[in-house]
């Protein structure tokens, strides 16, 4: 359920963020609509994950968000991310990973 919220909340500001960036380009403000409620769906998703201090909540987020964004690089933008892409990635990930999973006192 944890990765889930994760992933939600990362596709979420990713999409709002590029709505708001398009927009910010020159695309119609209609764009700002769908970019506020995907930001809202991002915020309440991160809201509901369950570290019990909002910033370690946000810490672990970051390594998954890092992901989905080198993922929206390839797969929105077209541009395959490169070998320091992925092992930066990868790094970033295993620190979600111990700062969620390691036992704690």
């Amino acid at each position: 359920m944890t990765l889930g919220l994760y992933l939600l909340a990362a596709l979420a500001e990713i999409a709002g963020c590029f709505a708001v960036w398009s927009w910010w380009r020159g695309a119609p403000a209609l764009w700002l609509l769908p970019g506020a409620v995907l930001l809202a769906v991002f915020a309440g998703a991160l809201a509901l994950t369950p570290p019990s201090h909002a910033g370690r909540s946000f810490a672990a987020y970051a390594g998954v968000y890092l992901l989905a964004s080198l993922a929206w690089l390839w797969l929105v933008e077209g541009a395959r991310p490169d070998r320091w892409d992925l092992l930066g990635g990868a790094l970033a990930l295993a620190g979600t990973a111990v700062i969620l999973y390691v036992p704690r006192g």
